[in-house]
């Protein structure tokens, strides 16, 4: 049996430019469980440091601020997205920073979580949570007797890096058959000769969006009663009201939360 990771485990890189606000962000991840913590104050540190440590002590999570002295947080993950070495390294990102438009880069690119500044300690253990379910095999539905190796999932969007980290938590869960698509046009097509058990979108996409997926599914397709989760960024309420009223069985944010996945496929599974 594979040997689980615990917050005691993890070797954690604080990125922040204040070193008051480094030492107090040590303190609250030592009081969640972490105790392996180094620090270093701009994106290049943190690049060199994440390089330097591949083969001696690896770094298992990076928690960054947003705005660095050389980059933004945004750019420190999509640089790490970017290096094969680094590309599964999981991040958190903590800033008082709110425009949408600047996080939701963050967000496509699979980070485990986005905290504000200051963050509640429940609100660190959530995403601390969500950084071992990702790192971590979950057996718990096996373990339940449920029939995953038949199970196929659909992932849609038209991140690269947002659909790895969401193939990345199912493949936790014990799915183990996937079709991928960058966009809902791509997914209608493979909907008409393969069949699915789930379908996981994103809402934002170009040339067919998640909801015109949805409505594609539930007024076109020959698999009109397929369970759909969204998965979006999206933050205008009137659009996700409108996919809900189309039939979705759960809308999640993103950073993409396994424990809600989790939860929705047993339902599922359940159900049938």
């Amino acid at each position: 049996m594979t040997r689980q990771l615990s917050l005691l485990d993890l070797a954690t890189l604080v990125v922040e430019p204040s070193a008051m606000q480094s030492k107090l962000l040590s303190i609250e991840l030592a009081k969640a469980g972490i105790t392996q913590v180094s620090t270093v104050h701009n994106g290049g540190e943190a690049l060199a440091h994440l390089q330097a440590n591949l083969q001696s002590n690896p770094t298992s999570l990076v928690v960054s601020a947003f705005h660095l002295p050389d980059m933004t947080g945004a750019e420190l993950i999509g640089a790490m997205r970017a290096d094969p070495d680094l590309a599964a390294v999981p991040f958190i990102l903590v800033s008082s920073e709110n425009r949408h438009q600047l996080l939701d880069p963050v967000r496509q690119s699979g980070a485990s979580g986005i905290l504000p500044k200051p963050f509640s300690q429940p609100q660190l253990e959530a995403a601390l949570r969500a950084v071992l379910d990702f790192l971590n095999v979950d057996s718990s539905l096996d373990e339940a007797g449920f029939d995953l190796d038949s199970l196929r999932v659909m992932v849609v969007d038209d991140s690269p890096m947002a659909r790895k980290f969401m193939r990345q938590v199912l493949s936790n869960l014990g799915i183990k058959h996937f079709l991928e698509a960058e966009n809902g046009r791509i997914a209608a097509d493979l909907l008409n000769d393969n069949v699915v058990d789930l379908v996981v979108t994103d809402y934002n996409m170009p040339e067919m969006d998640g909801q015109a997926l949805i409505q594609f599914i539930r007024t076109q397709s020959w698999q009109k009663t397929v369970p759909v989760l969204m998965v979006t960024s999206e933050n205008n309420q009137s659009r996700l009201a409108a996919v809900e009223e189309l039939g979705v069985v759960g809308m999640c944010d993103k950073p993409f939360d396994p424990s809600t996945v989790r939860a929705l496929l047993g339902r599922l599974l359940s159900e049938n």
